[in-house]
């Protein structure tokens, strides 16, 4: 880069809290256990606000605790207004928002709006006739002459994803569990009570929606056959996988729907929304979604969710197709949350293990966009293999043993290593602590000044202190073999990352070495040498 070439002023507006933030994950049954059953609730998380408060995140991200059968572990939703008895009620919810915002943290919960549980009033009453008031609600359809579904479509968790109701005499759907039937989007009566539900939730003191497989949220209602997947060179566990997902998913009308959920959001300021959306290609939806000021603010990256390997190539694929251009959304990234497995199990190993991880997480916490911690990322916990007596995911279970078990990387959070059962509850946990978790318990990392703990608080305040690593640019310079070299820009700040992937030393250094000054290094050995599996960030200094 030119030295005299002006670095464009960041275009971002400095109220927009969200932008470049760092978010932290908390799964509510496994966090904190306040009342000894075994599974966490709203009051142990509230207890445990002070210590998510000092990693200096912006805000946290509540997995659901609607009211659930739990069929789905609370993506099964029964009331979307009211808090499962199991986490607490809704002025626990009240309490924690209010000593959340005390302490600096905005509060972000999930929204599930392309399906609800079986057992939630709407579709009591819808399934009950076809010609009561909420008769349109859900999909349903008629069998075709043989008896069979309407169609070919399949669900994520396996088997058709139609189930018969002898009730109305039709098949409703349902592209998860069958206790979790898909609601017709395309009514705007649907579209109205959900965004008053939305409306419910903001006005309760919420600062934004992590809004569900919102590319679900509508079908094709010709209900046309999916076509089928060519053949790969993986595994095909579901018959899912053998599908073209092209007439159940991902329809042309879920943005114009988004954009009545942001009009909505935009009635209260400073509102932060992010959308799910997976799959094989989600790329050009997560861009529909995010288009302009008119839809959601950010959408959440799959890229390093299920990577068994961290690559600089894979790095520069993933900020690549997140320009910085106008109409462009902001992209959210996360290494691995409530669905994927642990990332430090997929991509670290032996001896290396803890050095890897403070290497990527300094990584993680330098990339454009925001950063999503998964609780427990910041010890360094592992997956745990759940023995299969012990699994709670339908999915794992349905699919045994082929389908990876969600619950190895929803386990509790180790407080305490030397108290019962970690210091999570007075209990036996609902699953099994890992091995070695107990030795990464929070009380053994918390002193220590050579933690992964310690580490992930320190980059956080760099990025923090760094606008360049919260909003700025970015530059890639090399991405090959194990060197990831990028830029950081904003205004006139320019950091250099340098990112050592393996094993041997590596030399890089820019044109112009003494102008710079180093702000963060791992494994550094001086003259622009950077050991295994290190990193160096450096600023630039002024001419």
């Amino acid at each position: 880069m030119n030295d005299m070439q002006k670095i464009e002023v960041s275009k971002w507006s400095r109220d927009e809290w969200w932008r470049g933030a760092v978010i932290y994950q908390i799964y509510p049954r496994s966090f904190a256990d306040s009342n000894g059953d075994g599974v966490g609730d709203l009051p142990g998380i509230t207890s445990g606000l002070d210590y998510v408060a000092s990693l200096g995140v912006d805000a946290i991200w509540l997995s659901p605790f609607f009211t659930s059968p739990m069929r789905d572990f609370g993506y099964d939703v029964a009331d979307y207004c009211d808090v499962d008895p199991i986490f607490g009620a809704l002025a626990d919810l009240d309490a924690l928002i209010e000593k959340a915002h005390g302490l600096g943290l905005k509060v972000i919960i999930d929204q599930v709006y392309s399906h609800t549980s079986d057992q939630h009033a709407w579709f009591a009453q819808s399934r009950s006739s076809r010609d009561n008031p909420k008769a349109d609600w859900y999909v349903w359809a008629d069998p075709k002459p043989d008896g069979s579904p309407p169609n070919n479509w399949q669900s994520v968790f396996g088997g058709p994803a139609w189930t018969w109701d002898a009730r109305r005499g039709q098949y409703y759907m349902h592209n998860f569990l069958r206790e979790q039937p898909q609601m017709n989007v395309h009514n705007p009566e649907v579209q109205e009570a959900l965004l008053g539900v939305a409306k419910f939730w903001l006005d309760r003191g919420v600062d934004g929606f992590r809004v569900d497989a919102i590319n679900f949220a509508m079908h094709d209602q010709e209900l046309r056959d999916n076509p089928p997947a060519p053949a790969g060179n993986g595994i095909r566990t579901r018959p899912f996988d053998f599908q073209l997902k092209i007439h159940n998913q991902s329809h042309p009308d879920i943005p114009a729907f988004i954009e009545r959920i942001r009009a909505l959001t935009d009635q209260y300021p400073g509102r932060f929304t992010v959308a799910e959306v997976g799959g094989p290609e989600p790329d050009r939806e997560m861009k529909a979604f995010t288009a302009g000021d008119t839809h959601f603010n950010s959408a959440y990256g799959f890229d390093f969710l299920y990577a068994d390997k961290l690559t600089p190539a894979l790095v520069r694929e993933a900020l690549e197709s997140w320009p910085s251009d106008d109409g462009i959304g902001w992209p959210s990234w996360a290494f691995s949350n409530h669905d994927a497995p642990r990332w430090i199990s997929r991509w670290a190993s032996g001896d290396a293990r803890d050095a890897y991880a403070r290497m990527a997480m300094l990584l993680f916490l330098c990339l454009r966009g925001n950063a999503i911690i998964w609780q427990g990322e910041e010890l360094g916990l592992t997956q745990v293999d759940i023995p299969f007596d012990r699994l709670q995911d339908p999915e794992a279970i349905a699919n045994w043993p082929l389908t990876l078990s969600r619950d190895g990387t929803r386990t509790p959070m180790p407080w305490r290593a030397d108290a019962p059962n970690c210091g999570f509850s007075a209990h036996e946990p609902w699953l099994p602590f890992g091995t070695d978790h107990r030795d990464k318990a929070i009380d053994r990392q918390e002193n220590d000044p050579r933690s992964i703990l310690a580490a992930t608080r320190r980059y956080v305040a760099l990025r923090r202190a760094n606008e360049a690593l919260r909003t700025g640019e970015i530059r890639i310079i090399e991405a090959q073999d194990s060197i990831l070299v990028f830029e950081r820009l904003c205004e006139s700040q320019v950091l250099l990352c340098i990112f050592n992937f393996g094993p041997d030393c590596i030399n890089w250094s820019p044109d112009d070495p003494v102008h710079w000054r180093t702000v963060e290094s791992l494994n550094d050995q001086g003259d622009w040498k950077v050991g295994p599996y290190g990193a160096l960030v450096a600023e630039k200094l002024p001419l």
